[in-house]
């Protein structure tokens, strides 16, 4: 009985997030006219922050497709996980991402008290499906981060190398978007189509550094305002950031070699416990029967899950290095 209520009301959650999704279905195309001619007809003495992503990027806000999602969308956290979703490269809406969390979330929540029966290991691991999707946002995220800091000392040598051939700074960003793969070349691409447009080529990089948050690509950020106010050589600061670049990955890299085996005593210690609970329950059925059927024993489980996740992002905590 208490499995249909709880199926009976995240089947009406469900279609209420359904219906708010596709109420906006109809005017999704005027929200984006009116938006294609704002960004034609903004003038460069507006806001900086309002102008941002044209239509030809396909990392720009999208208008939110009902009054609840706009007002939700108000919200820090949601603004950081579009935020993110650009950042990972995942161009899709928020409203989406939010319905496949709550659909994985009832899925898990069903799982749960269909096997255990208990509602607190029950949301345990409802909530542990619903965070499936920002893990994996943020696996890609890690993942398109790490490519394009690999990309950008052998860009930034180009670009040099351009510069010192009597090139223009845009012609060698053309170069670079011809000769590299993403996700550098998508980037740089924006940002062309962004100085094509009317934005200042500064303004066009700053907005890239929010997609791309890598404090390698904001040193070039700042030499290129530097070069546009002072008028120094690019080629020569763009040939010693290259250098610095290399020497700030080499560290990372030797950080990473000298702490990899603490990482890995953190993650064999996490992850110890379910390994020895699943092998008992292979091996000796009945001695892990007692933690799933008497109350001490899902209490003992309980507390054990607690203390296992708190010490393992206590470790990661402690084994990261700010440098």
């Amino acid at each position: 009985m208490d499995l249909l209520i709880a199926s009976g009301i995240f089947a009406a959650v469900i279609a209420l997030v359904i219906v708010f999704v596709s109420s906006g279905n109809g005017r999704r195309q005027d929200h984006a006219t009116a938006a294609l001619l704002a960004e034609v007809t903004r003038t460069q003495e507006e806001d900086p922050a309002a102008q941002i992503l044209l239509r030809q990027d396909p990392r720009r806000r999208q208008a939110e497709s009902s009054p609840v999602l706009t007002m939700i969308y108000q919200l820090h956290l949601l603004k950081r996980l579009e935020q993110s979703m650009w950042q990972a490269g995942v161009y899709m809406r928020v409203s989406e991402l939010l319905l496949i969390m709550v659909l994985a979330f009832g899925a898990g929540l069903g799982i749960g008290r269909i096997v255990w029966g208990d509602i607190m290991l029950s949301l345990a691991l409802a909530a542990a499906m619903g965070a499936l999707p920002i893990v994996y946002i943020r696996f890609k995220r890690k993942r398109r981060l790490k490519a394009f800091a690999l990309q950008l000392p052998f860009a930034l040598d180009l670009m040099k190398s351009s510069l010192e051939a009597g090139h223009s700074l845009l012609r060698g960003l053309q170069v670079l978007v011809k000769e590299f793969n993403e996700p550098l070349r998508g980037e740089f691409r924006t940002v062309l189509e962004q100085a094509r447009l009317g934005m200042p080529l500064p303004k066009a990089l700053d907005e890239m550094l929010k997609r791309v948050p890598e404090d390698d690509l904001r040193l070039l950020v700042v030499a290129v305002k530097i070069q546009s106010e002072v008028g120094s050589s690019l080629a020569q600061i763009i040939g010693r950031l290259s250098e610095i670049v290399r020497t700030r990955q080499r560290l990372a890299a030797q950080i990473r070699a000298m702490t990899s085996q603490s990482r890995m005593s953190g993650m064999v210690v996490g992850l110890l416990p379910v390994l020895v609970l699943a092998a008992f329950s292979m091996i000796q059925p009945s001695y892990a029967r007692v933690l799933f059927t008497d109350p001490l024993g899902t209490k003992v489980l309980k507390m054990a899950i607690g203390l296992d996740v708190v010490a393992f992002f206590s470790i990661r905590r402690i084994l990261r290095v700010n440098y």
